[in-house]
């Protein structure tokens, strides 16, 4: 276990640690993408209207699941686009593969959403 071989504070610290470093990977797939600015946005109106649309607790869950897996998605597109720009800036036929596959990661999550949307809000 791992509080065992840690410790609790020294657990509770690595936790914290943790939390802390992926705030600043949001603030800065935030700052740096407008994509993930306008997702954000489209989520902060959506999120509450899962909430009061949604009629069941399955049904909140599937609705701001979808919500939340395209933030998530457009994250891991970020988190690509950023490796290949470190790794080069040259335009490369597997730099543009990589970043494709991203975008429609992006893309198919959009659809998942829309879809998951239409079914539970279709009565």
């Amino acid at each position: 276990m791992a509080s065992q071989r840690y410790g609790v504070q020294a657990l509770a610290a690595k936790i914290l640690s943790a939390f802390v470093f992926a705030c600043h990977g949001l603030r800065a797939a935030f700052d740096s993408e407008v994509a993930l600015r306008l997702e954000v946005a489209v989520a902060a109106v959506a999120l509450p209207l899962a909430l009061w649309l949604g009629q069941s607790g399955v049904e909140r869950a599937l609705l701001i699941g979808s919500v939340l897996g395209v933030i998530l998605a457009e994250l891991v597109n970020t988190g690509l686009e950023e490796v290949c720009n470190r790794i080069s800036t040259d335009i490369h036929p597997q730099t543009k593969k990589i970043k494709d596959i991203g975008a429609a990661i992006v893309l198919l999550s959009l659809l998942t959403s829309a879809v998951v949307w239409v079914l539970v809000l279709w009565r």
